[in-house]
Formats: structure tokens, C-alpha cells, sequence
């Protein structure tokens, strides 16, 4: 069995290594999340500066995960915030601008997200 696991892993390693192109996998909004060969989720086909992934529940759960992104949006010359939040298989999108001082508004979005098929 250990044999047939390792051949399949290979050959889906092998075809992501093939393949650089990057996959849609959520839209939240105006955010399009896309999977990559560098490890990281990518937001509008923009690699984020950082990126930290956490299980909600039990190890291994998928579908009450969180992960956390740091990313410059060149559009509005801030850097945002986004929590991917997903619990009980239904996901959303948590973004705040971060502010360039203390004074500044607060600016938090929320989106749903949906699956690309």
C-alpha cells in the first residue's frame, strides 16, 4: 500500500513541477485565491510576503482551517491584512488595510467565498 501512496504523490509532485501554472481554487470578493508550486497561496496571482496555516479543530481537519497573509496591494500603496477563515466547510475572507499611523480609520472587509469549479 506504502508503495502505491508514494507512486501517487510522485506523479502529483511531478505534475505540479510540470504545470507552473497557477489554479483558482477560491473567489472572496474581489480576491481570487490560486495554489502555486512555492508552497504558498497566491492572491490575485500575487505570492504573499508571508503566510501562516492553523487547524481550528482536530489535526488534519481541512475543513476548519485558518490561514493569515501579509500582502502590499500596489493599487492602493498599503499593505493588507487577510485571515482565509474556514469552519464546517464554509469559508470567508477577513481583510484589513494596515494603517501608516495610529489616527488612521480602521478599514476591515469581510467577504464570502466561493469554490471556482
Amino acid at each position: 500500500m506504502k508503495k502505491y501512496v508514494v507512486a501517487f504523490l510522485a506523479a502529483l509532485s511531478f505534475g505540479a513541477v510540470a504545470d507552473d501554472v497557477a489554479r483558482p481554487l477560491m473567489n472572496c470578493g474581489p480576491f481570487t485565491l490560486s495554489s502555486s508550486n512555492d508552497g504558498f497561496m497566491h492572491i490575485n496571482n500575487v505570492r504573499p510576503e508571508s503566510q501562516k496555516f492553523t487547524f481550528l479543530g482536530a489535526k488534519e481537519d481541512y475543513r476548519n482551517i485558518k490561514y493569515q497573509w501579509m500582502l502590499p496591494d500596489p493599487k492602493i500603496g498599503r499593505w493588507l491584512g487577510l485571515d482565509y477563515i474556514k469552519r464546517d466547510g464554509k469559508a470567508i475572507l477577513n481583510v484589513e488595510v494596515v494603517r501608516m499611523n495610529m489616527d488612521e480609520h480602521r478599514q476591515f472587509l469581510t467577504y464570502d467565498c466561493v469554490r471556482v469549479k
